[in-house]
């Protein structure tokens, strides 16, 4: 499964909404169910299905941004 569709599928099961996600669907913000509390249980799923381990500076805005820019941030914690 590629990370693509594996992020598609936590962040579907985490704020539990059936939507498609391209790299330029916006996230933060643009999503009435993505807030402070999905980007936890979205980076926890992530930790746990992935098996990497996300600092807390490592979280931005930024990186919530767009689906583009999590997953380009999951596919660089996963490559480290």
């Amino acid at each position: 499964m590629s990370y693509q569709q594996l992020l598609a599928d936590i962040l579907r099961n985490v704020l539990q909404i059936d939507k498609q996600f391209t790299d330029s669907t916006p996230l933060l913000g643009a999503i009435a169910e993505f807030d402070s509390m999905a980007v936890i249980a979205v980076i926890t799923e992530l930790e746990d299905q992935l098996g990497i381990e996300i600092n807390d500076d490592e979280i931005s805005a930024e990186v919530f941004e767009s689906f583009g820019q999590l997953r380009k941030f999951v596919e660089q914690k996963q490559a480290a």
